[in-house]
C-alpha cells in the first residue's frame, strides 16, 4: 500500500525520518492521505520543526526499516487526527548539515503533554480547511 511519510533532505545521503516519541519508544507516522501528511508537515514548520518534505513510499518498506531500527508505526487513514507535537527533542539522531553517517536518520518530536487543551473538531476542521486552502 501506498502511505506517505516526513522526510528530512529526502533523497540525500543525509536522508532523514520524521518520528514521535511515544514514552520510550520512536513510532513513524504513514499518512493514507498525501493532503493530511501535507498538513502536518505545515503545522510542524509551524512549530519550528526543520520544514520535512512528504514522500510517497510502500508502506511494506517503512514497517522492514521499523523492525529493523526497534521503531514502532501507525498508519494515519484519510482525515484521521494526529497531534502535533510541542516540543522537539534536544537530541536527535540526524544531523541537519550532514555530519552524521548512521543509516537510521530520524528526528523525533514528543507529543505527549498533559497540558493540551483538546481542541474541538469544528476548530479542527477549521483549520484543516483553510491549512489545505495554503496549498
Amino acid at each position: 500500500m501506498r502511505v506517505f511519510v516526513l522526510l528530512f533532505n529526502a533523497r540525500t545521503e543525509n536522508e532523514g525520518i520524521h518520528t514521535i516519541q511515544v514514552g520510550d519508544r520512536n513510532k513513524i507516522l504513514m499518512f493514507e492521505s498525501q493532503d493530511d501528511a501535507e498538513s502536518f508537515a505545515i503545522m510542524l514548520d509551524a512549530q519550528d520543526f526543520p520544514v520535512p518534505t512528504v514522500e510517497a513510499v510502500d508502506s511494506e518498506e517503512i514497517e522492514e526499516f521499523c523492525k529493523s531500527a526497534d521503531y514502532d508505526w501507525e498508519i494515519v487513514p484519510p482525515d484521521g487526527f494526529v497531534r502535533v507535537p510541542e516540543i522537539n527533542l534536544e537530541e536527535t539522531d540526524w544531523k541537519p548539515d550532514g555530519d552524521d553517517d548512521t543509516a537510521s536518520n530520524t528526528i523525533t518530536s514528543n507529543p505527549d503533554t498533559e497540558t493540551e487543551p483538546e481542541i474541538p473538531d469544528s476548530e479542527l476542521d477549521s483549520i484543516r480547511r483553510r491549512l489545505e486552502g495554503l496549498l
